[in-house]
């Protein structure tokens, strides 16, 4: 079981560093560097942020072929081969030339080079947690699925620190070669993940149904026909899970240093500190999802983020270091009991047979509409109201309700056996 989370998690992680220092360099770099189309900032922003929504429209596409040949023929050889598309395409990035050299050939490599990230981290995510949640024991599926959940925040960890590690080093250079250095060191800890990967052994519920020859033939019909309704939910919880948690580490990061002023280490010390404490939350609130159950705990993140839209704006409009640090770290923490448990959840709602396809197709979709389009719309709203914030929290708060709605409709999945009588 260690083996296996190990596993999970170091993959996931690469992959979550990849994806999200993308965000970041979105949010910093690229409408600079790729979109100069306008003296406005951010006009060059928001294009950079259209090449990022391109990633989670090919996410679902990803999740649809992956999760075919994820229930036809295992979760293993998947897991090996999104690892391996992603870090490429992420280290490709890394020696782009930038518009001033190659004009508009820079923004459509650019593209292609997100959409292909976008294809691997689609099957990505359904191949680690299935690895990990048909691993464990079922009293304690909410726990493990958690690790690669935490593998997430973990990634952007590391890319926040290696990104603050180069423009600390680059300096004034950092949008001539700084930016470069953590998309092309990418590929290292790649190589690491490949090897783990290729020593673990493909999950018990997977090796039952290859001996029973009850792997379904068109994985994706079958999985529309009997589960439309929970997709569709599940859709709906994705919404809230990743809408606002984007516009935290993402968003936040373009209007904290272009509208606030506030310098750039700290907002990304903010987000640092931020997901360090996600980690901690996704596992505990996993782990007490496998006591309570799955929906009171999503639901308990859920309704603080709706009451947190607003104080989490007024707090980071301080422009206070410490302040804005403990707002993101709150932030991110209500969404530990958000992503901690979902893992499981949605593996839970499927039969093993199309539970790949099935699981990957919610997340993916509600990612689209949730994390998707997050920064773009923050900023087209912020841009529409000439930089007044308030439309930004009040658009967050209309994704959580969402999302609410959504739980409500999905049955629980985890019940706990009641307590024998002394």
């Amino acid at each position: 079981m260690k083996k296996v989370a190990t596993a999970s998690f170091i993959g996931t992680a690469l992959e979550g560093y990849d994806f999200l220092l993308y965000a970041s360099a979105a949010a910093l770099v690229f409408g600079q560097l790729f979109f100069p189309v306008s003296d406005d900032p951010i006009i060059g922003t928001l294009l950079a942020y259209s090449t990022f929504t391109v990633g989670f429209i090919a996410r679902p596409i990803g999740g649809i072929i992956a999760g075919h040949y994820g229930d036809r023929i295992g979760r293993k050889p998947m897991l090996v081969l999104t690892l391996t598309v992603m870090g490429i395409a992420t280290m490709l990035i890394g020696f782009l030339p930038t518009y001033a050299q190659v004009g508009m050939l820079a923004p459509i490599l650019l593209t292609t080079l997100r959409f292909i990230q976008g294809l691997a981290y689609g099957g990505e995510w359904g191949g680690a947690i299935l690895m990990v949640v048909e691993y464990a024991p079922k009293d304690k599926r909410g726990f493990w699925g958690s690790i690669p959940q935490a593998a997430v925040p973990f990634g952007f960890l590391l890319a926040t620190a290696v990104l603050s590690l180069s423009i600390s080093i680059s300096g004034d250079q950092f949008l001539v070669w700084g930016w470069r250095i953590p998309f092309i060191l990418s590929i290292l800890p790649v190589l690491v993940g490949l090897y783990i990967r290729l020593k673990i052994d493909e999950t018990p519920e997977f090796q039952k149904i290859r001996e029973q020859s009850a792997s379904a033939k068109a994985p994706l019909v079958e999985a529309l026909s009997l589960y439309w309704r929970q997709i569709l939910l599940a859709t709906g919880v994705f919404v809230l899970v990743s809408g606002p948690y984007y516009i935290i580490i993402s968003f936040m990061l373009s209007y904290g240093t272009g509208t606030l002023g506030v310098p750039r280490d700290v907002m990304l010390t903010g987000v640092l500190i931020a997901s360090a404490v996600q980690i901690f939350a996704c596992v505990g609130f996993a782990a007490l999802s496998d006591k309570v159950g799955r929906r009171p705990v999503l639901f308990g993140g859920g309704i603080f983020m709706l009451i947190y839209a607003y104080p989490l704006f007024w707090l980071v409009n301080t422009g206070e270091p410490m302040i804005i640090w403990g707002a993101l770290s709150l932030g991110l923490f209500a969404f530990g009991a958000l992503y901690g448990p979902i893992a499981a959840f949605f593996a839970e709602l499927f039969a093993s047979n199309v539970r790949y396809t099935a699981a990957s197709l919610g997340y993916q979709v509600g990612q689209i509409f949730g994390g998707g389009i997050a920064p773009f719309v923050s900023t087209a709203l912020l841009a529409m109201t000439g930089g007044a914030y308030w439309p930004v929290p009040a658009y967050m708060m209309v994704l959580t309700v969402i999302g609410l709605l959504s739980i409500w409709g999905l049955a629980e999945t985890n019940r706990p056996a009641p307590k024998e009588s002394p």
